[in-house]
């Protein structure tokens, strides 16, 4: 019995849990040895004994034949699927969705190269990334495979863009933090945007390519705080609040430049950067518009107020700790998609449960758009047809 029956599910937010080495042969040659090399190397996965025995235990016969009860359960290495792409379909089946976005875990932020001044590296490690991803998503059309495009060199975002939607990529990652030295809505940006639309494939931003909290403010004379893995290298309290910070901004910039106007096709992801920030957010651009408006032609320009022209094209995911009840009723129904974060330990174990509690009240078109239908609208020619309703046979 899968978790998931009793609604039609789309899964806006997935991963695959990468071993040390999983870039390896998708690197080009001639820039393996730097990569290993550079002090930002971020693949940081954990000791290696600890892999193999994860390993091992997905090798066990015992073990693997409690993989479907277990199917919300087991976390991390231990869940089926994480990262032996083979075993990633019968996952599906077992979690009920009707497809999965597949984000990785370890190469989300890029390893900082974004902020470096080795662009070679920057876009060979995207590239590895790209081919990575759209290789293990190939097992199954369910599992729909996000390719990183680093936004630093106009030239080379072009590339990397149209090389990720001809391996099969099904939507395109860009940080969300701003590019070194030009704004993410730099006009030499536009040929990124127009491939993505003429594909009809999203723009997504991810947790992990946002400016993090300065590390001074956990210097407070107090004991370390352990994150939800035990060490502190991941979200406390304090460090998950500015999460949504830089996507807000980036948005922002993005709409009141015309970007969204230039591209109005296109649509724009939020994966697991929260929503609680989502219904004052709209309020905040439209005050910013009422307020500059009179001195600022951009304003003018725009095809629709800014909150009018976010609810057109983006789409956010809460987490499953937030009231996305309260978040769809203050913002618009068309915005919000339901997400299981598989396998992280964020996730939860019970995300439809604690999501259709706060849901409870609203009409059925929102529920249904909650769980599927924004999530269609969003990934547009990503999602072949015969995914998108496959109950209805459409």
């Amino acid at each position: 019995m899968p978790y998931i029956e009793s609604h039609l599910v789309h899964d806006a937010d997935s991963h695959l849990m990468e071993m040390p080495d999983c870039l390896d042969p998708y690197f080009e040659s001639r820039l393996l040895k730097r990569f290993h090399e550079h002090p930002n190397l971020g693949v940081r996965v954990g000791n290696r004994v600890a892999l193999d025995d994860a390993l091992e235990r997905q090798r066990d016969e015992s073990f693997r034949a409690g993989a479907a009860d277990n199917i919300m359960l087991r976390k991390n290495y231990e869940a089926q699927g994480a990262f032996l792409p083979q075993d990633r379909p019968a996952a599906v089946d077992a979690l009920g969705v009707a497809s999965q976005l597949v984000f990785t875990t370890f190469c989300l932020g890029n390893f900082g190269f974004d902020q470096g001044d080795d662009m070679a590296l920057c876009y060979g490690a995207a590239a590895a990334h790209n081919r990575m991803m759209t290789d293990f998503c190939a097992v199954d059309p369910r599992l729909l495979a996000t390719a990183y495009v680093p936004l630093e060199d106009f030239d080379l975002a072009k590339q990397t863009a149209r090389k990720a939607i001809e391996l099969g990529a099904k939507a395109l990652m860009v940080p969300s933090w701003c590019p070194q030295h030009h704004s993410p809505s730099h006009t030499d940006l536009f040929p990124v945007w127009a491939m993505a639309q003429e594909a009809g494939v999203p723009i997504l931003f991810h947790v992990g390519g946002e400016e993090k909290l300065n590390l001074t403010y956990k210097n407070n004379g107090l004991p370390p705080v352990a994150d939800f893995h035990g060490g502190d290298a991941n979200f406390t309290s304090i460090t998950y609040l500015p999460i949504s910070t830089s996507v807000q901004q980036t948005l922002a910039t993005l709409i009141i430049d015309g970007v969204f106007d230039a591209f109005p096709s296109l649509k724009w992801g939020a994966i697991e950067l929260g929503a609680s920030w989502l219904p004052g957010w709209l309020r905040n651009l439209d005050s910013a518009a009422h307020a500059f408006r009179k001195n600022e032609q951009r304003l003018q320009n725009l095809s629709d107020k800014p909150s009018h022209i976010a609810r057109r094209q983006l789409r956010v995911t809460p987490y499953p700790h937030e009231d996305a009840g309260w978040i769809v009723r203050n913002s618009f129904e068309e915005m919000c998609l339901f997400s299981t974060d598989y396998p992280h330990v964020e996730g939860g174990r019970n995300p439809l449960k604690r999501f259709g509690e706060t849901l409870e009240g609203l009409p059925e078109a929102a529920i249904n758009g909650f769980y599927a239908e924004n999530f269609i609208d969003m990934m547009g020619a990503g999602l072949s047809p015969e995914l998108r309703r496959p109950h209805l046979g459409r």
